[in-house]
């Protein structure tokens, strides 16, 4: 008896050491029949103290002087409250926080633990929206568009950015307009207006903007133009996109004027004033080209697209296959200058074979194209979507409320709350990036950016900490 109970553990440990072998080579085989604890989920406190703590970490590794440079901007107050510093970084976390108006704001700010805990966490006090407010419209919104591009140049400068270059050189800026407030009544006379056929006036004010743009969804304003009817502007008619174009190429000249641009534009921008612009920058640049644009240019395409060279690419996953037929030409004569035509048609299928998307991609480009580098241009090209889906659509629809009349009676401190909008996106779009917050995105499919911010104030405002933890800032 004793013999057959050895015997069967012998055959036991056999097998046990066998099984182990085979788990210790080929452990994803078998990792289903590994026992592991039930993962457990981030509870909605701790989502949003990993949120509040990622930008503060993120402040304070890419924009450590924000509250320095905030506090050199002008101040013509004369009871002062709040430091220089205070009231930009309470406006801007207006903003970072998705506050979507001010009295938003105000309502958070009512709340004593909200404003304490903050002070807790960040070293400064939240000052009331009106305060915010006064100080805004007089504050000459060029400043903070300094300040703006100071904080972009640091990213550049750390090589945040690099990767996302193309060609492993140039930066994509993507060149876009977008409506920043609408009236039924003339609200300054800087407004443009348009007529409807009906004979009704609607006054609006516009902003061209300038944003790099990269692969992976960032959309970073670099510069910003105000389209405006400037009274100390000579112009026959409206200002307009075209117009701002010349003097938001000037602007990004002068502040970075060794940067490595290409310029994405859409459809309007295929002229010889941009093109003149972009060769006097030494600029690289992929714009739309419209079955209407460039008549002359495109008619020399149509007789030499028989000689374009081409390559194919065919793209598969689990339900659809993608191909993608390229075409170029070089040395296109136009206007006395030489260009290139890129064409890309997209076909996507299911797994049955059916045909669920076809389009066709058209550009010209002053980057000569080969077997190498027309997939990239192709791709950079199409990256210009950025700027209007994580950009102005990412700014009007979630949670920033670019749109919303945060100041209705004064331009400057509209204006004011445009660049600050932009900065404190630029900010989050870094936060959202982040290895922790893209975590908890991932542990609720149905998780959204939105509700973790809504987390976060919520953190804020009913957990009261017990310490004081040690601030990055100094804005005193």
């Amino acid at each position: 008896m004793a013999f057959f109970i050895d015997a069967n553990i012998h055959v036991i440990y056999l097998i046990s050491k066998y099984l182990t072998c085979i788990l210790h080579v080929f452990p994803k085989y078998f990792a289903c029949f590994i026992l592991r604890e039930p993962c457990k989920k981030t509870p909605a406190a701790g989502k949003g103290k990993i949120i509040l703590s990622r930008i503060r970490k993120i402040i304070d590794t890419h924009f450590s002087e924000l509250a320095t440079s905030s506090n050199r901007l002008s101040d013509s107050r004369k009871r002062k409250v709040y430091s220089m510093a205070e009231i930009i970084l309470g406006s801007l976390f207006m903003y970072i926080f998705k506050e979507t108006s001010r009295n938003a704001y105000n309502n958070d700010w009512r709340e004593t633990c909200f404003r304490k805990n903050f002070f807790r966490y960040f070293g400064f006090n939240l000052p009331h929206a009106d305060s915010i407010d006064d100080v805004l419209r007089v504050l000459p919104p060029e400043e903070l568009e300094e300040l703006k591009m100071h904080l972009v140049g640091g990213l550049i400068e750390q090589k945040m950015l690099r990767k996302f270059r193309f060609l492993g050189k140039f930066h994509l800026v993507a060149v876009d307009a977008t409506g920043t407030a609408t009236f039924d009544h003339k609200h300054c006379d800087q407004c443009l207006t348009k007529t409807s056929k009906t004979g009704v006036v609607t006054y609006f004010h516009y902003v061209l903007e300038a944003k790099i743009v990269t692969t992976t969804g960032l959309s970073i304003s670099l510069a910003s133009e105000f389209i405006e009817n400037d009274p100390d502007r000579d112009y026959e008619k409206q200002d307009c996109e075209q117009k701002a174009f010349k003097r938001i190429a000037k602007k990004i000249k002068k502040h970075f004027p060794r940067l490595p641009v290409c310029i994405l534009a859409d459809g309007l921008y295929p002229n010889n004033t941009v093109f003149d612009i972009c060769a006097k920058n030494n600029w690289q640049f992929i714009i739309t080209l419209k079955d209407g644009n460039l008549r002359s240019f495109q008619t020399e395409v149509g007789l030499l697209k028989v000689t374009a060279r081409k390559r194919n690419v065919c793209r598969a996953d689990k339900t659809t296959r993608t191909t993608l037929e390229y075409a170029f030409l070089n040395d296109i004569e136009y206007s006395g200058r030489y260009f290139s035509w890129v064409e890309c048609n997209e076909t996507i299928v299911n797994i049955k074979g059916t045909i669920i998307s076809n389009q066709r991609f058209t550009y010209i480009t002053n980057v000569c194209q080969d077997q190498r580098n027309v997939i990239e241009t192709v791709d950079s090209g199409r990256v210009r979507w950025k700027i209007e889906n994580e950009g102005f659509n990412s700014q009007k629809n979630l949670g920033y409320a670019l749109g919303h009349k945060f100041s209705r009676k004064s331009l400057i401190a509209m204006q004011n709350y445009y660049q600050l909008l932009q900065i404190a996106h630029m900010i989050n779009q870094l936060v959202e990036r982040s290895n922790e917050v893209v975590y908890i995105l991932k542990e609720h499919s149905k998780q959204t950016i939105v509700d973790l911010w809504k987390k976060m104030i919520a953190y804020l405002t009913i957990f009261q900490f017990e310490e004081i933890i040690p601030v990055p800032y100094q804005p005193g």
